[in-house]
């Protein structure tokens, strides 16, 4: 089919989409958005999907008949400078691979669930999708998490086998004791450790014949750890429809990625954007996923990177930017680049000229969460709104409710909803595991409630302002308060602490804690008190969230019932009060 060529999808996604769209002059007439808008309602999805089987191994026999250009599928760079490249046949040769050693070896069966903490190593993307192969759900974690973190994942997951990295043994070792679900734990290390199964070695014992489970579009995916205000994080739950919702021709408007674009998406492998934009969208499109080591940002070594390397996108958190444009350099005009993509926190108006002029891009914004994925976005075809998070992306259908679900007007302010009734949109999370009481809270008439605070104006473009929870945003990692604050509580000089977001010339945000002592540390040395209180944060939960800023106060603002008045510390520290 003529469509099929135009825009690169995969054949097995075109049988699906085939008979959904108007004959070839009626496209002439009208984009595929205005015609998948106008459809939508009529438009009945596929039952069965695997990201796996229906579009990597598409790309691999694409690959195998020469119509697929020389650039790999993966193409990752150490610290050191040392370089793996994979192209599908070699992806899907080593994720089978993986899919063996999970049944095989480990005993796990589709809808078992598996803890994967890893950095940015080419290992974290052959687990991903050996699970996507096998069904074994997959739920990420950033390689910051402490000991208390990994257990109240590992308990309330049931996970029954762990994959982490060598530097984690002995976190997740001082807790599995009280973790009898776990059955297996694999490691990513050069070294034998004991009690724990050797993932190399088990990639070498295993063949790469393998066939795909036939997932259907509603079997479980993935799990995503998500922060709040209050409590543990929530474990938000998606479906095969995440995967298959970015092979939708208007999500592919997006970054409009080519087979001979190399995109290098900077994304926490913990983070649902690592999921979506360092695997299903670059893959989706058959192009070069890049990713350097990066254990801890450099600004220094991106631009070293998008000078040595023939990076065409780049999708990162707005911090990276900032960073970048802070280093006295004279030369920003980066020879490949031609798109770049920022999400997870607002830029400001002057970054986003200051990145045009030095460099000569615009920067694009998307928004997300664990729940939804990219939701909004400015796409590369729409016109620039600077600090507009953009329109819908499809099939969201996405409004400005009040707390009841009712739609507002235009220029009015309220919550983020996207609509779940009568039919809840692909790639939608779909609910909070084992937590139904919290599912429901996020729903407010025929809408998901997002809590994120938001305007739309005429032309649709949507203007994020802020959460309506308390949720710090710094550097692209959400930070639950409560989190902090429970760390700081552990402390025998805290006897009582708010914990909020501040602003940072560098970060956007950071986290702030304002701390009341107890009487018999008052005379304490503050400032070495506040290095000794941030190490114990550090060392009791993941470091990221360590309170960058600290102040002592006599007492904090409350409510007549005893509430945190979480939101006047924020105003003040915004400057609105």
């Amino acid at each position: 089919m003529q469509w099929q060529k135009m825009f690169q999808i995969p054949r097995s996604i075109c049988k699906i989409f085939h008979g959904f769209f108007l004959s070839p002059p009626q496209l002439h007439a009208r984009s595929f958005s205005e015609v998948r808008a106008q459809r939508w309602n009529d438009y009945d999805s596929p039952e069965e999907f695997n990201f796996a089987g229906d579009v990597l191994d598409y790309w691999a026999q694409m690959e195998e008949e020469g119509k697929r250009g020389p650039g790999p599928a993966l193409w990752w760079v150490s610290g050191q400078g040392d370089e793996v490249k994979w192209n599908f046949r070699e992806l899907k040769d080593l994720t089978c691979r993986v899919a063996n050693v999970l049944e095989q070896t480990c005993g796990l069966q589709q809808g078992d669930r598996l803890i994967l903490i890893l950095p940015r190593v080419p290992e974290w993307w052959l687990v991903t999708v050996g699970c996507l192969r096998t069904g074994v759900v997959f739920m990420p974690g950033t390689t910051q998490l402490k000991a208390k973190d990994i257990l109240y994942r590992l308990q309330v997951s049931q996970a029954r086998a762990i994959v982490t990295t060598g530097s984690l043994v002995s976190e997740v070792d001082s807790v599995t004791s009280e973790c009898p679900a776990l059955k297996t734990k694999l490691v990513v290390s050069d070294q034998k450790h004991e009690g724990w199964l050797n993932f190399q070695s088990l990639m070498k014992s295993v063949s790469p014949g393998h066939t795909c489970i036939k997932s259907k579009m509603k079997d479980p995916m993935a799990i995503f750890f998500t922060s709040g205000t209050t409590g543990f994080p929530k474990m938000a739950k998606h479906n095969q429809g995440l995967a298959f919702r970015s092979s939708m021709p208007s999500c592919r408007k997006l970054l409009s990625l080519k087979t001979s674009d190399v995109l290098w998406c900077m994304s926490d492998p913990g983070w649902i954007l690592a999921t979506v934009g360092c695997l299903v969208e670059p893959w989706t499109s058959g192009a070069t996923l890049f990713i350097h080591h990066l254990p801890q940002f450099d600004p220094k070594v991106m631009i070293e990177v998008l000078f040595k390397y023939p990076i065409t996108q780049c999708l990162a958190a707005p911090a990276v930017y900032r960073m970048v444009l802070q280093q006295k350099v004279s030369n920003l005009r980066f020879p490949t680049l031609e798109h770049c993509t920022c999400g997870g926190e607002s830029l400001l108006p002057e970054e986003f000229e200051q990145w045009k002029q030095r460099t000569g891009i615009h920067i694009h914004e998307v928004y997300g969460q664990s729940e939804t994925g990219i939701s909004c976005a400015i796409l590369r075809e729409m016109k620039l709104k600077r600090g507009s998070i953009g329109k819908a992306v499809r099939p969201f259908d996405i409004q400005i409710i009040d707390e009841k679900g009712n739609i507002l007007p235009p220029n009015t302010e309220g919550y983020i909803g996207i609509r779940i009734k009568p039919t809840r949109p692909l790639g939608l999370f779909m609910g909070y595991e084992n937590d139904p009481e919290k599912t429901s809270e996020v729903e407010s008439g025929d809408f998901y409630n997002s809590g994120d605070r938001a305007t739309v104006d005429n032309d649709g473009y949507f203007w994020f302002l802020g959460r309506d929870d308390d949720v710090i945003n710094a550097s692209g990692y959400r930070i639950g308060p409560t989190e902090v604050e429970n760390a700081l509580a552990e402390h025998p000089a805290v006897l009582e602490s708010a914990v909020v977001s501040s602003p940072d010339k560098t970060r956007g945000e950071v986290v702030k804690a304002f701390i009341v002592l107890a009487p018999e540390f008052l005379s304490h040395d503050q400032e070495q008190l506040t290095k000794e209180l941030q190490e114990h944060v550090k060392s009791v939960t993941a470091p990221y969230k360590y309170p960058r800023k600290v102040e002592f106060v006599p007492e904090l603002p409350k409510t007549v019932t005893g509430k945190i008045k979480r939101k006047e510390l924020r105003q003040k520290e915004f400057g609105q009060i």
